[in-house]
């Protein structure tokens, strides 16, 4: 947060970062022009993904080392976010605000989708369509055999113009320890379905092996609000309106879901853990219940290998209301100004959304197959969607998916932490959820944007 309060002096002093990019790139300008076969280019790759070890790094070294074969002419140098935050995709705005005020962004960044309207008006990512053409962004969609989910495709636009490219996300998934239930006494083929059922379920969890009962990871600032957008919106609020100018997570269905989620650590259910505490218990086989991004289903599946059996479900419901599941996530977004770079950061950004690269992200990660065609494909993800019926929730509350909603204006990382951190509050030191959210959402609505 130093970093990006600095970072924000000089956003103010300098007047911004310089256009945005729907007013760089003229919409009737003509393409980029290709690259020769010799011509020779480097290119910076930021992502987050480099800042977390095992699966997501390995992954992502060999498709870049994949990519820098196939064009030899591009040279890729792969970086994680400038910072120390124990979860890197937080340090990836004030990253590249620090780089771009120096005068060196990177090429080609991974940056979240509640980072959306920031990315777009204030960081100054490139119109893909202005530089590449309506035509040949949504050619990449439609993709060589599998086009993108339609759910996906378009939550890196913005005004009906596409700025980025949706990468790698989940929704929701609700891994339970098989192993566990047994113990309990409880039916493993049988995972509840309800947040009335997962409390009940916990507690026999909890009492009869001494292990935690389930875990939220919705509810810290670390998380960040993605899952929690999902909560409040399956008891059927927001936590701010569809038109984006009012906040409104102090609203009954926030009240609601905060202390349902605030009774489960009251009854010992829900032991206080942390964001990485909570998915590194739950892999230990010491939870039996974790609502998480399939981003860490490798290290849940590798902690679960010959020592328990590791199953998932959909997002439970509050009762008789439908889950409505949000995703997590990034898109990947150009930042370069020389026309060779934005070309070959195209090439990057075409080769990692390809059929091919989420042949090897989702398998060796856990991410969604934006590309869902892959999972029928015996030369695809057929076989192995065969063997990984984790997969399958996450893929089935795809095609009911909402779009994780960013904040507006250039204060929206502080209305985000403003809710987020009453939202702790609330569940992990007894606030009182009501007055608690209406306090933060008073404070928050004095950041939002004049309109």
């Amino acid at each position: 947060m130093a970093a990006l309060a600095v970072a924000a002096t000089l956003l103010t002093a300098c007047g911004g970062l310089g256009s945005t990019s729907a007013e760089t790139t003229a919409p009737d300008a003509a393409p980029v022009p290709e690259l020769s076969a010799d011509q020779k280019v480097s290119i910076v790759f930021e992502s987050y993904n480099y800042g977390l070890a095992g699966a997501w790094t390995d992954t992502f070294n060999s498709l870049i080392d994949e990519f820098r074969a196939l064009h030899p002419n591009i040279t890729v140098t792969a970086q994680k976010p400038q910072g120390n935050s124990p979860n890197p995709a937080t340090d990836t705005i004030s990253s590249i605000q620090s780089q771009t005020v120096a005068g060196a962004p990177p090429d080609v960044a991974q940056l979240g989708f509640s980072d959306l309207d920031f990315t777009i008006h204030q960081l100054g990512a490139k119109s893909l369509d202005g530089l590449f053409g309506k035509d040949a962004v949504q050619a990449n969609f439609d993709g060589a055999t599998y086009p993108y989910a339609p759910t996906a495709r378009t939550l890196a636009d913005w005004d009906g113009t596409t700025y980025g490219v949706p990468f790698v996300f989940s929704t929701p998934v609700f891994y339970y320890n098989a192993s566990l239930f047994e113990q309990a006494g409880l039916d493993p083929a049988d995972p509840p379905t309800t947040w009335s059922e997962v409390a009940d379920d916990a507690a026999a969890i909890a009492s009869k092996t001494g292990k935690g009962g389930v875990y939220l990871d919705c509810l810290t600032k670390s998380a960040k609000d993605w899952c929690f957008q999902s909560l409040v919106r399956s008891d059927g609020g927001r936590v701010i309106s569809e038109d984006r100018k009012t906040l409104t997570f102090a609203d009954p269905p926030a009240v609601e879901a905060t202390a349902m989620a605030q009774k489960l650590v009251e009854s010992g259910s829900t032991p206080k853990l942390s964001q990485q505490q909570g998915y590194e218990a739950f892999a230990r086989g010491d939870l039996g219940m974790i609502l998480e991004t399939s981003a860490i289903q490798g290290t849940f599946t590798k902690g679960a290998k010959d020592s328990w059996d590791l199953r998932a479900a959909k997002m439970p419901t509050f009762d008789a209301k439908a889950a409505v599941p949000t995703n997590s996530g990034a898109s990947l977004f150009v930042f370069a100004s020389d026309a060779a770079k934005q070309r070959a950061s195209w090439e990057l950004v075409k080769f990692l959304t390809s059929e091919r690269a989420y042949t090897e992200i989702s398998q060796g990660i856990g991410y969604l197959p934006l590309r869902t065609g892959l999972v029928d494909d015996p030369a695809g993800l057929k076989d192995w969607a065969a063997k990984s019926p984790l997969l399958a929730p996450n893929l089935q509350q795809l095609a009911t998916m909402e779009p994780w909603i960013s904040m507006p204006g250039n204060s929206y990382l502080q209305i985000r932490d403003s809710m987020m951190d009453a939202v702790e509050a609330i569940v992990y030191q007894g606030a009182d959820p009501r007055s608690t959210l209406e306090a933060a959402q008073k404070q928050a609505t004095a950041l939002l944007p004049v309109r």
